[in-house]
């Protein structure tokens, strides 16, 4: 299946794209398959597995897959609703099964498996519906990082828009991309382009501005983000009383004339974890957990470099689908999950693509974007995700920032040198994958290991 770049950046909801927007969407899927049930829905079960089940509480997962079981979906629910309609649900022990039929809700209903993982990936949901005429229907999905869903057969993915491999320039490999370039006189975000335009289909013209209208709706919601983080007050839920610390910083940055351009792209970066950490609108890039480097270092790139404010919308496109190319060989040869390989599936991938992406509107040769792409993983590897109380604050906040700083001097030594360098970054991502699967579980996104038990919660 080729990757969209409206796959890896889809808008959705805090906090977690694996663990809340993944499994909405499960349960939004899954409702959808009984609309033509013979008969009504009496009951419905829900067994989470792994990673799901171990952290799912402070990831929102309940209820997501809740308010996905009555229709919702993350791409367009409200998120105060999100909030709102979860407390009604727990209040009432009952749902609107596929926003129809109302079922009620038994304490054993999710049931929780934190030490059992399912075969083909550590966040695993089961969904078993018992019908009025006593027939039962049972779905196994599995959450598999970035918002994206597959069922248990691997023949059928739930996302927000399905590729297909009928595509001119198909890579899975950074070497491949390099080959392809100069061999048809296209640049990284050309080739993507290309692709996009036959994904969607129909006239050339007219896909092409659908597929520039849309990323530039993409960047919209990131933006507003960055602005709504800038902006709101408070503490973060949950429970460890974090603060929100971007409007602070925000505010001091505007009152002085001087500032580094780091600080804002420090405070651009926690702005969005922030909102993100509360449950906002969000966009993946490519995970929840790691939405703020990408967005933050285009912020930054728009805000200090005159040059590429001044052509904004083609620096938009060509920074996403750039940055997209790199996510899929992330995809589509290691992972995007932290609850697979950690941290640098997430933060790591996502500060190789920024890093990438900021290289490519700065000029660089395809070579340089890759040497780029190349730094911003390599400085990650091995980096686990053990959040605290299985909330996406502490380290994750702080993380974003800090790749995000990553990402931009990857991007400054890449432009330094002609593209040549020792480390391909598809060795890279071979050793990421490999690191992954060796690294102990209790390290990959469960609250188990690290920070997550030798800081107290309260």
């Amino acid at each position: 299946m080729t990757i969209s770049v409206f796959d890896l950046f889809s808008v959705g909801i805090g906090p977690s794209s694996s663990h809340t927007v993944g499994p909405m969407r499960a349960g939004a899927d899954f409702a959808d398959e009984l609309r033509s049930a013979p008969s009504t829905v009496r009951a419905v079960h829900v067994d989470l597995y792994g990673s799901l089940a171990a952290t799912g509480r402070g990831h929102g997962t309940f209820a997501a897959v809740l308010l996905g079981l009555e229709g919702n979906r993350p791409e367009t629910v409200d998120p105060d609703y999100v909030e709102k309609r979860g407390a009604e649900i727990e209040a009432a022990r009952r749902i609107s099964f596929g926003g129809r039929e109302e079922v009620p809700l038994c304490a054993e209903e999710i049931v929780l498996h934190p030490l059992t993982v399912l075969p083909r990936h550590t966040n695993g949901i089961r969904f078993r519906a018992v019908l009025a005429d006593g027939a039962e229907h049972e779905a196994v999905y599995y959450s598999v990082g970035g918002g994206f869903v597959e069922r248990e057969s691997g023949a059928d993915t739930v996302n927000p828009l399905a590729g297909s491999p009928g595509v001119p320039h198909d890579f899975d490999t950074a070497a491949a991309l390099l080959e392809t370039c100069p061999r048809t006189g296209r640049t990284v975000p050309q080739l993507m382009l290309e692709n996009e335009i036959a994904l969607h289909g129909g006239p050339s013209d007219v896909a092409e501005r659908e597929v520039r209208a849309g990323l530039l709706h993409i960047w919209e919601v990131m933006e507003a983000c960055i602005e709504r983080g800038f902006h709101a007050e408070g503490m973060l839920p949950g429970g460890l009383g974090v603060k929100r610390r971007a409007p602070g910083l925000y505010r001091r940055l505007v009152d002085s004339d001087g500032a580094d351009a780091m600080d804002w792209l420090n405070v651009a970066a926690m702005a969005v974890n922030e909102e993100n950490a509360c449950g906002g609108r969000i966009v993946t890039a490519p995970t929840n957990g790691a939405a703020g480097i990408v967005p933050s270092v285009l912020y930054y790139a728009l805000k200090f470099r005159s040059s590429l404010a001044a052509r904004r919308e083609q620096v938009v496109c060509d920074y996403l689908l750039t940055a997209a190319a790199i996510a899929v060989l992330y995809k589509r040869r290691a992972s995007i999950s932290g609850a697979e390989v950690g941290c640098q599936g997430e933060v790591g991938s996502a500060c190789s693509m920024a890093a990438g992406a900021l290289a490519q509107v700065m000029g660089a040769t395809p070579p340089q974007v890759e040497n780029a792409a190349e730094i911003g993983i390599e400085h990650n590897l091995g980096l686990t995700c053990d959040p605290i109380g299985g909330l996406v604050q502490i380290p994750c906040i702080e993380r974003n920032a800090i790749a995000s700083v990553k990402a931009v001097n990857a991007a400054r030594i890449a432009l330094h040198g002609d593209g040549t360098h020792r480390v391909s970054l598809d060795q890279a991502i071979e050793t990421m994958r490999q690191t992954g699967a060796d690294m102990l579980s209790k390290y990959k996104e469960t609250s188990l290991g690290g920070l997550a038990v030798n800081v107290p919660e309260c």
